[in-house]
C-alpha cells in the first residue's frame, strides 16, 4: 500500500545548471514532502482501492437496513445525506490536491524535456540558422508556459 507516487520534488541545490533552466528554477522547498502531502498521497492511494468502495457500500447497506429504527423518514434520509456530503467534501479536497500536484509533476517533466531538446538543438545549430531559430522559439515557449 505504500507505493510511491511521483509528486513534484524540489531540487537539492541551487546549481548554475538549475538557475539557467526555467523549469528547474520553479522548484522550491525541501526534498521531503510535508505531513499533509504524505497524508494526501496515502489517502489518494487508499480511496482508489476496492476496500474503500466496499466500506462505502457497507455504509449504504447499514443505512438501508436501519430504516425501521428511525421514527421519521426525513431524518433517516438526512442522516445519509449528511454523511455522504461530508465524506464527499473531504475526498474532493484531497483528490483535487492530489490531481493538482500530479499535473504539476507532469508539466515539470514536459518542461525539462523541452529544455533538454532546446539545449540539444542549440548545440547542433552552429551551422544551421533554422535550427537556432527553432531552439530560441522553444526556449521562449518554455518561459511563456511558466509565466501562466
Amino acid at each position: 500500500m505504500d507505493r510511491a507516487v511521483n509528486w513534484p520534488r524540489a531540487h537539492l541545490g541551487d546549481t548554475r545548471e538549475e538557475r539557467d533552466r526555467p523549469a528547474a528554477s520553479d522548484r522550491g522547498g525541501g526534498n521531503r514532502p510535508s505531513h499533509f502531502e504524505r497524508f494526501v498521497e496515502r489517502a489518494y492511494l487508499w480511496v482508489s482501492r476496492p476496500p474503500f468502495f466496499f466500506i462505502c457500500v457497507t455504509i449504504v447497506v447499514a443505512w438501508l437496513v436501519s430504516l425501521p429504527l428511525w421514527v421519521d423518514l426525513k431524518e433517516w434520509q438526512v442522516a445519509i445525506h449528511t454523511v455522504t456530503s461530508v465524506i464527499t467534501l473531504l475526498l474532493l479536497a484531497l483528490l483535487e490536491n492530489a490531481a493538482r500536484r500530479s499535473e504539476e509533476a507532469s508539466q515539470e517533466k514536459l518542461s525539462m524535456i523541452a529544455e533538454a531538446l532546446a539545449a540539444l538543438m542549440a548545440s547542433r545549430a552552429t551551422e544551421d540558422r533554422d535550427l537556432q531559430e527553432a531552439a530560441t522559439k522553444l526556449r521562449e515557449a518554455i518561459g511563456l508556459e511558466e509565466r501562466h
